[in-house]
């Protein structure tokens, strides 16, 4: 199936580098400090992914996340998500592999929505009318942020909260940490998101998007706390309504 003929985006976003053996075992990945025991979350937010895919033709999944650890060599998050999906043979649905990929530069939770946006593009040579989210449930408020921050319509966003990490007393404490940084600097250039950042481009990545995506060039390189006000390609008046169906 041509990605051209999609119209509905599935993004993943990956937590940690998955590097060889049982995906459901901490040995087989390269974690965060942290991360101990989420290996199995992790799992059912990429087969959610393909659960969520196998269920509308239209639909296109991205598994998206960076090469974030040295650790791991040059493997991406993104691309450990998608051989994990391939090693259970897409949960029976062989279409979805056709309709799967990888974004490999994304470090953060924004740049997981924007990056997967981009590499959408990419693939079907125009944005998706609608986006569906797939992420831990307590995160569903950082990427309300990071969805009001690009200004994509509401009418045409779902959130799936797939679960929550073990210890989510710590990683909700953690949260409003990082929910107070996203409100100060809504595009992660600077301080201590510009520094998260730049300690997971280990490799010392420089996404293409740029130029691929030259629509959003202007979003992709504004920086600051104040919000991008120019015409984008799901705000501009022929596309705010086109995808108003919100079913995922």
């Amino acid at each position: 199936m041509s990605w051209s003929s999609l119209s509905r985006a599935v993004i993943v976003g990956a937590h940690a580098v998955y590097v060889a053996g049982d995906p459901w075992d901490d040995r087989s990945w390269v974690l965060k400090p942290g991360q101990a025991g989420e290996p199995p979350m992790f799992v059912h937010h990429l087969l959610r992914g393909i659960e969520l895919t196998a269920a509308d033709p239209r639909a296109g999944c991205i598994y998206s996340g960076g090469q974030t650890e040295a650790a791991a060599g040059a493997v991406s998050e993104g691309q450990g998500y998608w051989r994990i999906a391939q090693s259970v043979r897409w949960l029976g649905h062989p279409d979805v592999q056709d309709r799967a990929a990888t974004e490999n530069f994304a470090r953060d939770s924004f740049e997981n929505l924007l990056f997967g946006l981009c590499r959408f593009r990419e693939l079907a040579g125009h944005f998706p009318e609608h986006l569906t989210m797939v992420s831990w449930k307590f995160k569903e408020a950082r990427f309300a942020l990071h969805r009001e921050a690009i200004r994509w319509p509401p009418s045409r966003w779902t959130y799936v909260g797939v679960n929550d990490p073990i210890d989510l007393a710590t990683a909700v404490s953690g949260e409003r940490q990082t929910l107070q940084a996203f409100r100060r600097d809504p595009y992660g250039t600077t301080g201590v998101l510009a520094g998260k950042r730049r300690s997971r481009n280990p490799y010392h990545r420089h996404p293409p998007y740029s130029a691929t995506c030259p629509e959003i060039a202007d979003l992709l390189r504004h920086p600051g706390s104040q919000t991008f006000d120019l015409d984008l390609p799901w705000t501009t008046p022929d596309t705010a309504t086109s995808g108003a169906d919100t079913g995922s």
